[in-house]
């Protein structure tokens, strides 16, 4: 990855608190992980919400299917080792304390849906920043599916989840949801956490 890419990453969460990153991986790469996403497909089970004892599934919140990453996995390397590198870069320029990314690959199918919500478990603040990495090609806006992240001035901004785009958001900032997709979504999708305190 080009170290400008890095450097918009950490100047928009310094600043608005978000990116959308176009180009984080090729569409190569992306259709690479998506077809390996695929072959584990049976793999994948029905999204929760909630934290340990408070953990639930609600069709009525969210629809989506994940299945929590092995971090071994060769296939999952490439995109693994650049979301390290952001890693690496957070701390190193906004001094985040971040100490592992928690992911999983997602996919909404035809229907499918994630109501509005924040990416902090209550009583925790251990995930810092959340990343969305979208594997989907030939992606068009009547297709749904987009992100919308509501923003500190009461406007919304929706993202089309396009293959190899990145995006990154503080995790305790930004309500957001996922808009009902019209064609399967896959992505992979996770948080930066730091230690618990």
């Amino acid at each position: 990855m080009h170290a400008d890419l890095y450097t918009a990453i950490a100047d928009a969460l310094a600043g608005q608190g978000w990116i959308a990153l176009p180009g984080f991986l090729s569409e190569a790469e992306a259709a690479a992980l998506l077809a390996h996403a695929r072959e584990r497909r049976e793999g994948f089970s029905r999204a929760g919400i909630g934290r340990e004892g408070l953990h639930q599934l609600n069709a009525a919140i969210r629809s989506d299917e994940v299945l929590w990453l092995d971090k071994e996995d060769a296939a999952d390397q490439l995109a693994l080792m650049r979301l390290e590198a952001v890693r690496e870069m957070l701390n190193r320029d906004l001094y985040l304390g971040l100490v592992e990314l928690e992911c999983h690959l997602a996919v909404y199918p035809e229907g499918s849906f994630y109501a509005r919500h924040i990416d902090q478990h209550r009583n925790q603040d251990t995930r810092v920043v959340t990343i969305v990495l979208y594997l989907n090609p030939d992606w068009q806006p009547e297709h749904g599916g987009q992100l919308r992240l509501y923003l500190d001035d009461g406007s919304h901004q929706d993202i089309q989840p396009e293959a190899g785009k990145l995006v990154v958001f503080m995790s305790d900032r930004f309500e957001h949801e996922v808009l009902p997709a019209r064609r399967e979504r896959w992505s992979l999708t996770g948080w930066f956490r730091r230690r618990k305190l």
